[in-house]
């Protein structure tokens, strides 16, 4: 006896008997026996349905109840029942169907097994759940069995099954091997078809085929234009994605508001605002743009493209925001150099009651560095705990860079060994913190356990260990993992790690090797490599070739301060005055201007910040006090003042050095 109290969970979802879902297959009303009267008459029409919404809920408990009910009332299942074969399949496929949806493989294979009779949806079904669960290999192999029966053949719902699943650059292969036997059997034209293709040869990374399909298809609609616009902007051709977009637009075809919404992804990664502004105009037309998906790649354009306060105004005047949308918001404002803001935003949204989902913490902490408050950051780590958000990898890594930056490793390295999984990121980031601090050895070894669990590095794991070989002198060793990154993994070093050999060479004191390497580059060096350099002639004191290194960085930079105040550096440590002055002055008449440079520290949760000479503070006098009673120490300790870090400020155009504190007092 099917369960009363199924039918009053779904009774509401009940198609009538005289619906059009039941009248098409003419089937004939099946009474349910009960002890008691029933008011329910089901056909197998009726079972498929309630079957189909169990699958679509992920509610296998209902499903499996079902499924006891129609397994006492066989002939659902009984195929041999005069005029009820093709009702029979019906239910059979609806079985299969739901618990794949639900995830319950076994359960599905077993439904399978033991089906009398399959047909195409039947294996169609089938390989869709294997896929769908992620159990490639057995949904490959029963595809094959499907083509090498000789009974049943594919459709065009097979093959699109196949081609979904192929979405990484491993599947490629499979993708090509389907495209052929779309050729073999003739589903050429079928639009379908010829989109589930541009869309796997796209996320498989072969961007010139999918071009080549979308090229030669007879008939596009506006899923085959959308998926091309998507898959350049995704797969970073943003020019050419923008271009089609445009093509599309005098075209008889009408872009939907997933095409909007990739062309504002091209216009992000181009920070075309201009390109971004004509479509904000279109999708207003248009009034889709009060759609939650468009206000937020709005956002998302105006933010990347540095127009802030655009991106303000469409999450002020939206009249309805999203999880999704305040992420953006937040990301936005760190992005543009409103990190404050946006912790002060987040803190908000808490007090608030707005609900905290793992992407805005782990965009939050992200925002954290050595000047934000550590106290503020264990709060954020409070909240996780009681969100449940411990085993989120993005929460942890998040975790793990913020206790770093705020000065707290130990709590880093607590957060890494207590989780239970690691991504690459977890690995990189932990390794980054050990370089950070200074603890190179230690990073270097967590890179060797990294390769034991058979995590792959990545660039970043490089940065950092280049990073970590710079401070602990191990030159031989960071060039060995230089030259691992194409040998053994196939990376492509970027310009950054060429700035962190040149500058692990330069701590090292050897500049004219660091010079050389720099000459010996595969691409032209750019502002951080030369940067690295002058760094290093700037703690070495080599004025020679710091000029060579700042004369490079104002032909790349000529706006920067830094090639101006390092050089004027080094020409004090040489006590070269005049040299520095025309160095500084040099700076002024460009109109360069320095940023001014802030100590901070913690003292029970609030953040002190100071500049040179500050005097703002409230306990300024008793600070300074201090300095010069710790200044005294040092003096007869033996301290001589270093004339590389020598400050200098100005007075009515003159500048002096600061060569003790008592010049402050």
């Amino acid at each position: 006896m099917i369960p009363k109290w199924l039918f009053q969970k779904l009774n509401s979802y009940l198609p009538s008997c005289s619906s059009p879902l039941s009248s098409p297959l003419k089937t004939q009303i099946l009474q349910i026996p009960s002890s008691r009267t029933s008011n329910f008459a089901l056909n197998h029409v009726d079972i498929s349905f309630l079957l189909s919404l169990c699958g679509r809920e992920g509610n296998f408990r209902l499903g499996s109840s079902l499924h006891a009910s129609i397994i006492k009332r066989f002939v659902f299942l009984d195929g041999n029942v005069p005029n009820n074969f093709r009702n029979v399949i019906v239910v059979w496929n609806s079985l299969l169907s739901m618990y794949s949806r639900c995830g319950e493989l076994r359960e599905a294979t077993k439904v399978f097994d033991h089906m009398p009779v399959k047909d195409t949806i039947s294996w169609n079904s089938r390989i869709s759940g294997l896929l769908n669960n992620g159990d490639f290999e057995m949904g490959f192999r029963v595809f094959k069995l499907l083509y090498e029966s000789g009974i049943y053949q594919f459709d065009q719902a097979t093959l699109t099954t196949v081609l979904t699943a192929c979405d990484k650059p491993d599947f490629c292969c499979v993708s090509k091997m389907i495209h052929s036997l779309v050729f073999l059997y003739g589903y050429e034209r079928e639009i379908t078809v010829g989109n589930a293709l541009i869309t796997s040869y796209f996320r498989c990374e072969c961007c010139s085929l999918a071009r080549r399909v979308f090229a030669e298809m007879s008939e596009k609609n506006v899923v085959t234009w959308t998926a091309v616009v998507s898959g350049l902007a995704e797969g970073q051709f943003y020019e050419d994605s923008l271009k089609l977009f445009g093509k599309m637009q005098g075209g008889p075809v009408a872009p939907n508001s997933l095409t909007y919404l990739s062309s504002l992804t091209a216009c992000s990664g181009l920070q075309a605002i201009r390109d971004g502004r004509q479509i904000h105009g279109l999708v207003l037309k248009l009034g889709v743009d009060f759609d939650l998906c468009i206000e937020s790649s709005l956002m998302d354009m105006y933010s990347k493209c540095g127009s802030l306060e655009d991106a303000w105004k469409i999450f002020e005047s939206a009249e309805e925001v999203d999880g999704v949308s305040m992420t953006v918001i937040l990301v936005g404002l760190a992005q543009n150099g409103f990190e404050e803001e946006s912790i002060q935003i987040f803190v908000k949204m808490v007090k608030n009651g707005v609900v905290i989902d793992p992407n805005m913490i782990s965009v939050i902490l992200g925002v954290f560095g050595c000047d934000t408050s550590l106290a503020l950051g264990k709060q954020i780590h409070s909240l996780i705990i009681k969100r449940s958000f411990g085993s989120n990898y993005f929460v942890n890594n998040g975790l793990i860079n913020m206790y770093s930056k705020c000065g707290d490793l130990g709590d880093s390295i607590k957060i890494f060994s207590r989780m239970p999984r690691r991504n690459s990121v977890s690995w990189n980031s932990m390794i980054a913190a050990f370089a950070r601090h200074g603890n190179g050895s230690r990073a270097l070894q967590l890179y060797e356990e990294m390769r034991l669990e058979s995590v792959q590095p990545t660039d970043v794991t490089f940065l950092s260990l280049l990073h970590a070989c710079a401070h602990v002198g191990l030159v031989e060793k960071g060039i060995e993992f230089l030259e691992s990154m194409a040998k053994d993994y196939g990376i492509s070093p970027r310009m950054e790690h060429y700035a962190c050999v040149v500058d692990m060479m330069g701590r090292a004191g050897l500049l004219n090797e660091a010079k050389e390497f720099i000459e010996g580059l595969p691409e032209k060096p750019g502002v951080l490599v030369w940067q690295a350099l002058l760094g290093a002639c700037s703690i070495h004191g080599n004025s020679e070739m710091g000029k060579y290194a700042a004369n490079q960085l104002f032909l790349h930079s000529p706006e920067s301060p830094a090639p101006y105040i390092l050089l004027a550096n080094i020409y004090s440590s040489e006590g070269r005055w005049t040299e520095r002055a025309r160095t500084i002055k040099k700076m002024k008449d460009m109109g360069v201007t320095k940023e001014t440079g802030i100590s901070w520290i913690e003292i029970e949760k609030e953040i002190h910040s100071f500049v040179v000479e500050d005097r703002m503070h409230p306990h300024a006098k008793i600070i300074y006090g201090v300095l010069r009673e710790l200044f005294k120490l040092m003096t007869d300790e033996g301290y001589v003042p270093d004339k590389r870090f020598i400050l200098y400020y100005s007075d009515n155009g003159k500048e002096w050095p600061i060569v003790c504190v008592n010049s402050l007092l």
